[in-house]
């Protein structure tokens, strides 16, 4: 076994352990008296930034489950954190947020298209991967509608990549920005649903700001990931005419939908009609969604632990631009809306 497997099995075991630790103060009263930073020391934006500087520092260490841990264990905990919701709680945070998710979605696509295209000249197939990523769900998106386009390797490792390293940045920088601007939990829960990509930064960044935005930014995130469907269906109306002579069959509308979103309406459900109805049941499942939370931190090590210096280096400097300014654009108009007009 090479000295690096060895430090990443190391540091990813410490990582779990002083999460267990945390979960076991936080929820079962455990005391650990003047060691108890052990169970606090690591946060969502401390997670990552692990994970970044073992990538580029010391290199990938078992890619394949590096690559399996950062996406599975990212969902089923999302799935947990619905365990900690309420029907009512999800329907009204969710419907806080559909009118600036439709405004916001089309008129992404719109300003996408026109960056990528008119402005940079990034090829069709990456510019509208980028734009869907930035538009949605960051990761998920760019899976979905790049399967309905057929999308070259290239084009899905670049956009993947912008989005990839945009969502690093947002989770260390938009905590600071919502305590600066004195944003409250709901206001900053919308703000990072709309402005961060990916699934893993929105809730990671929700996590770090406190409970009721970690709640409002995860229900708001995957009320918009149900956009991919209505992406899905729209996207061969966009581009017919380069699509028409490409082979391959096309994935249906509801095939796109991710599998964990339908399992975390399904938590929120039982949660709301079975577990809250009694005492234990609230006990265990208060229990589920804190253990979620902290293994959302740890996926975000394995997120961070996925990046490598060659994913920078093909990325390339026109589908950087158009990503940040892409990203400017929405983070500013989503915060003015949150602040002057929601």
């Amino acid at each position: 076994m090479k000295k690096k497997e060895i430090l990443y099995i190391a540091l990813v075991s410490i990582l779990a352990i002083s999460l267990l630790i945390g979960f076991c103060v936080e929820t079962f009263g455990l005391n650990l008296g003047g060691l108890s930073w052990i169970g606090t020391w690591v946060s969502s934006p401390v997670a990552l930034l692990l994970g970044l500087a073992f990538a580029l520092i010391i290199g990938k260490a078992f890619p394949t489950f590096t690559k399996t841990m950062s996406k599975k264990l990212l969902q089923y905990s999302v799935v947990g954190l619905g365990f900690g919701m309420t029907l009512q709680s999800a329907v009204a945070s969710g419907a806080d947020g559909m009118m600036i998710t439709l405004v916001s979605v089309f008129g992404t696509l719109g300003l996408g298209w026109f960056i990528g295209q008119k402005l940079l000249k990034v090829d069709w197939q990456t510019s509208y991967l980028i734009s869907s990523g930035t538009a949605i769900c960051g990761g998920s998106a760019i899976a979905a509608t790049g399967s309905v386009i057929k999308a070259k390797a290239e084009s899905m490792s670049v956009a993947l990549g912008v989005v990839f390293v945009l969502n690093a940045i947002a989770l260390f920088i938009f905590p600071p920005i919502g305590h600066w601007l004195d944003m409250s939990q709901h206001a900053f829960g919308t703000w990072a649903a709309i402005a961060i990509h990916d699934t893993s930064s929105v809730v990671g960044a929700g996590s770090v700001y406190g409970e009721e935005a970690l709640q409002v930014a995860t229900t708001v995130k995957l009320t918009r990931a149900l956009w991919i469907a209505v992406l899905a269906v729209a996207t061969p109306f966009f581009f017919s005419s380069r699509l028409k002579n490409q082979e391959g069959a096309q994935k249906k509308w509801y095939q796109v939908i991710p599998n964990f979103i339908i399992w975390f309406i399904i938590a929120i459900i039982l949660n709301t009609f079975l577990f809250s109805q009694f005492e234990l049941g609230q006990t265990i499942t208060h229990a589920i969604s804190k253990f979620a939370k902290h293994m959302i931190t740890l996926s975000l090590f394995f997120i961070g632990a996925g990046l490598t210096w060659d994913t920078l280096k093909a990325v390339g400097i026109r589908p950087l631009i158009q990503g940040i300014l892409l990203w400017i654009i929405i983070s500013c108009a989503s915060l003015s809306y949150v602040l002057w007009i929601a």
